[in-house]
């Protein structure tokens, strides 16, 4: 119990002595003395120690390691070799172990440092050099650096120092904006700790603090929110905008906390801002990952978990900015609470939609003209990932539905999207493809929202007229104007998802279970899967697979050392055959996600309350009677009517949604897909004289109509939404 009791003030002692007036080790040694506390803070498993130990060979190599293939689609085996020494080092280091001051262990990782800085193994891939291996060898320097020969402590600094912050054309990429410069930044700093270089170190913490900025149009956090890794523009929020991004810039914010280091507070609260409106409301319930804003990594095997809190911890540590939504994150995460918020949100600089509710999450990823469709498959994964943003509508309850099923997925119906049945997919240099319309966007208030997306395939010409309508309870999905010169069929995904139960169909006014297997059928009223519903308004056809499906890891990826086992799933999939060539083919189905079947059986009569009110290549509009919500894609200019007595016209290209209360619109939002109008011209059913700082009402009492001029937002904003009180 006293060595439990010391232990216990020792770690206090190390984190609250930092913040006091009468602190006597320096902001320098302070912050060494945090970094290596937190290297050293995870528990060290002595079972690993002796098989990495009993691993080595006795010129300090492991012989699992293939050390001749520096291939990019290799993986850097290599990089398992420094992280190793450095989990030899926290043995040695580590009170708690067996091999605390082990002799055997310190002259393992003598001779394992030696091998290394001897051959200097540089991969084909930079991250590797100027990353991972850096990053490995400055820990293992920070841990037991000061008892390391000085000859192989000084051989290993080149290498360490490949991080740069400097670009060296054909040599080093150097810390460029975006996901990698605060990640290299840290690597640098932690070298100039080591190396106790306070003026160096100086300039490193200067460059990571700020960094935390809006750089719209370029790598980085855009002003939605959203990230960008690279100019192609490509979602990557939860990859390089989460590890090396908020987290590298949140871990360095907890190192300087209380030192004359110290991040500003309005740093920090951006931070806070990027990670509640913008990685949190990109994964499930702010939980779990998000599978729709994956890119390339996709075809890597996963481990279904909650998030850490980690990240939210350090925040918190020197701010109480937005404190009640970051621990109720906390609270998910740790599972203490159940989810409770409810949003709609458009990354407009990302074409990317988000919609929750405390029982279901559901997305809309798409590309235009302004972004690129896919992250390439740099270094092998991701080699079927060519139409993974052509209208990709995911939705899930629990967080896992298509948890790793990948290997079987067909990758030509991708839930949401319409696509050319192709013999086969395309080359992996064909998967990344500028957008070719403009027209791609949402409305939407923050609540309920709608989504559009005049679809023109850069793979293989297809083309469609795509829109989605959010509300509470369920989701209409419309397409129209379907039409390919291709030979091939053209399939419209409602969905493709681990089958986890019976599927069962309203057909011909008969409820029936499936029995698995695969077909067509006709007069389908509603489909129903694993708590969620498919209505078809009208009876139509779709065809429905429920059955096992099998495939390989390495089938997926170009990557090498990959599992070639073959794997089975059972898989539900229903989708829409529009025929080869279709001219103007069109669907339109409902989604009602967490109900029952008996629920679904008694609101399918009336479609839920909802209604269709056009689904043309100029308009696409659905109402929630219940709701009293209206939203409206207009493809040009035209008039629709919402109900008897109540019309709205627009003047161009946009979208609105309506919020009435019988036949008088309370509250009206707009926003321009096309990124292209300043002015927006909204015409509505009844007398409103109210205007306001972005819009000017021109009522016709005569006509019973009003004229609204609504200014749109410009420049970095424009694409957002405009809401207007009436």
């Amino acid at each position: 119990m006293r060595t439990i009791i010391n232990s216990i003030f020792a770690i206090l002692t190390l984190f609250l002595i930092p913040f006091s007036a009468h602190t006597q080790p320096n902001d320098f040694e302070i912050i060494k003395d945090r970094v290596v506390a937190e290297l050293m803070k995870s528990s060290v498993d002595d079972r690993r120690v002796a098989e990495i130990t009993g691993r080595m060979n006795d010129d300090g190599s492991f012989g699992d390691i293939n050390y001749e293939d520096l291939s990019r689609t290799a993986g850097f085996p290599h990089s398992r070799h420094t992280s190793d020494l450095a989990y030899l080092a926290k043995a040695y280091k580590n009170k708690s172990s067996d091999f605390y001051h082990d002799k055997n262990v310190k002259t393992a990782i003598q001779k394992g440092l030696k091998f290394w800085v001897e051959h200097d193994f540089v991969g084909d891939n930079w991250h590797n050099n100027q990353i991972s291996t850096p990053t490995n060898l400055v820990n293992l320097m920070l841990i037991i650096g000061d008892e390391m020969p000085e000859d192989l402590v000084k051989k290993a600094q080149p290498m360490i120092q490949r991080a740069t912050m400097e670009q060296v054309p054909g040599v080093f990429y150097g810390a460029r904006p975006g996901g990698d410069r605060i990640a290299i930044a840290g690597i640098v700093a932690k070298n100039f700790l080591f190396l106790n270089n306070k003026e160096a170190f100086d300039e490193v913490i200067q460059i990571i603090a700020g960094e935390i900025k809006f750089t719209t149009g370029e790598r980085g956090m855009q002003h939605d929110y959203s990230f960008h890794h690279r100019h192609d523009r490509v979602n990557n929020t939860t990859s390089y905008g989460y590890g090396k991004y908020a987290n590298a810039f949140g871990e360095w914010s907890y190192y300087v906390a209380g030192t004359r280091y110290a991040f500003s507070v309005e740093k920090i609260n951006q931070l806070v801002d990027y990670y509640l409106d913008g990685i949190y409301k990109q994964q499930v319930y702010g939980i779990y990952e998000d599978i729709s804003v994956k890119n390339r990594s996709i075809s890597n095997k996963a481990t279904f978990r909650p998030q850490g809190t980690l990240e939210i911890e350090r925040l918190l540590v020197s701010t109480d900015y937005r404190k009640d939504e970051l621990e109720e994150i906390i609270r998910l995460r740790k599972g203490e609470a159940k989810p409770s918020q409810s949003f709609a949100k458009f990354f407009w600089q990302t074409e990317h939609f988000v919609f929750q509710r405390p029982n279901f999450y559901t997305t809309v990823r798409m590309f235009s003209t302004r972004n690129r469709n896919m992250e390439e498959p740099y270094n092998g994964p991701g080699k079927t990932t060519h139409h993974r943003a052509d209208g990709t509508n995911y939705l899930m309850l629990k967080g896992d539905e298509y948890h790793n099923i990948w290997p079987v997925y067909d990758w030509q119906k991708i839930s949401g999207t319409t696509i050319l049945q192709k013999p086969e997919l395309y080359g992996p240099d064909e998967i990344q493809k500028d957008g070719l319309t403009d027209f791609v966007g949402a409305v939407t208030d923050g609540l309920y929202g709608a989504v559009v997306f005049d679809f023109k395939s850069p793979h293989d010409k297809t083309e469609a007229k795509k829109s989605w309508f959010f509300f509470d309870n369920e989701y209409v999905c419309l397409g129209t104007g379907i039409s390919s010169t291709s030979n091939f069929p053209v399939v419209t995904t409602v969905n493709q998802v681990l089958m986890r139960n019976n599927v069962t169909v309203l057909q011909n006014d008969e409820i029936k279970k499936l029995s698995n297997g695969s077909r067509d059928l006709d007069n389908v009223k509603w489909v129903y899967h694993d708590k969620i519903g498919y209505i078809l308004p009208e009876p139509a056809t779709v065809h429905v697979s429920n059955q096992p499906k099998k495939g390989r890891w390495s089938d997926i990826t170009d990557q090498k050392n990959i599992s070639e086992e073959l794997v089975t799933e059972d898989v539900f999939m229903m989708y829409f055959n529009h025929g080869n060539r279709p001219g103007n083919a069109s669907y339109q189905y409902i989604v009602v996600p967490d109900v029952s079947e008996q629920e679904l059986t008694e609101t399918d009569g009336k479609n839920r309350d909802i209604e269709i009110l056009s689904n043309t290549s100029e308009i696409q509009a659905v109402k929630h009677n219940q709701l009293g919500i209206c939203q409206i894609a207009f493809y040009k200019s035209g008039e629709i009517g919402i109900s008897e007595g109540l019309n709205v016209r627009m003047d161009s290209q946009g979208m609105v949604m309506l919020k009435t209360e019988g036949n008088q619109v309370k509250e009206l939002t707009v926003s321009d897909p096309s990124r292209k109008l300043s002015q927006m011209q909204v015409t509505i059913t009844g007398v409103f004289e109210k205007s306001g700082v972005d819009f000017s009402a021109f009522p016709d009492k005569t006509q019973n109509k009003t004229l609204l001029v609504v200014d749109l937002p410009q420049g970095v904003y424009a694409g957002k939404s405009l809401n207007i009180s009436l």
